[in-house]
């Protein structure tokens, strides 16, 4: 992933309207290709990560790997750690992250409705 230089105006426009923007501030974090997706199948409940791999298809690990860190930094989903052999992890959705289920079951309706607009 690149990154825009902290010192560029594109990098300072960027930051006072996420600042100023709830709307964009909500987009940054869950508006990655793979993030809205994640919680889309953790909606439902735990899942390891073996599971949630095979739910999201072509996904590498290093990049599930990735968008679980960074959903786990902002307190959207928590990891918990089995002490057990083979090692079992399983993900979840935290409290505020749960509270993304009527957003995602609303651009699940409006995506399909889209979709079926465009395709007649």
């Amino acid at each position: 992933m690149t990154k825009i230089k902290e010192t560029s105006t594109n990098f300072a426009n960027k930051k006072a309207l996420v600042e100023e923007c709830p709307e964009l501030y909500a987009s940054k974090l869950i508006g990655g290709q793979w993030s809205l997706a994640i919680c889309s199948y953790l909606i439902n409940g735990k899942l390891r990560f073996g599971e949630l791999r095979k739910s999201l298809g072509n996904i590498t690990e290093r990049m599930l790997t990735l968008q679980l860190r960074k959903l786990e930094e902002d307190k959207i989903v928590t990891r918990t750690v089995f002490a057990e052999v083979p090692p079992r992890v399983e993900y979840e959705l935290t409290e505020i992250g749960y509270q993304l289920k009527p957003v995602i079951v609303e651009l699940d309706k409006w995506g399909t409705m889209h979709k079926a607009s465009i395709d007649n």
